[in-house]
């Protein structure tokens, strides 16, 4: 190391075995299969919920969201779906789905928007952005401590 500091330099080495794991583990994520998909359609603010399969679990109509023309309309049915499930996530976490899951919202073709929440065995994930600027927050936490 620059210092020659052996604490130091064991430091170093653990913070990168730990983005090391920590890369490995996102990509464990990522692969998780979905167990609930939730469909959302900006015309007829209706919200369908799928499983696996694509077969349709339930919906239901947002009477707020029925022709809803706003730019930010996605963001703010993510936000106001993960605040939902945080709210409700002791109910969540009692339902009989097995681990490793995930909901997901698509639009009305399909298509990824977000992921609301992820669960495996050990973790428990309600916004992928969380983990955004992790190395630069790892780097930061290591340098105050050896200040």
């Amino acid at each position: 190391s620059v210092c020659g500091d052996p604490e130091y330099d064991q430091m170093a080495l653990d913070m990168e075995a730990l983005k090391i794991k920590m890369k490995e583990r996102e990509k464990y994520l990522l692969g998780i299969p979905m167990e609930g998909i939730p469909m959302v359609n900006q015309e007829t603010g209706e919200l369908l919920a799928f499983d696996d399969d694509d077969n349709e679990i339930t919906r239901c109509v947002v009477e707020q969201w029925i022709d809803n023309k706003d730019d930010n309309f996605y963001d703010e049915v993510t936000a106001a779906l993960r605040k939902t499930i945080a709210s409700k996530r002791e109910m969540v976490n009692q339902m009989s789905i097995l681990k490793p899951y995930s909901f997901v919202l698509e639009d009305e073709e399909r298509e990824n928007i977000a992921e609301l929440y992820v669960v495996d065995d050990d973790t428990v994930i309600i916004d992928k952005e969380l983990m955004e600027g992790l190395d630069k927050d790892l780097n930061d936490f290591l340098n105050q401590l050896l200040a």
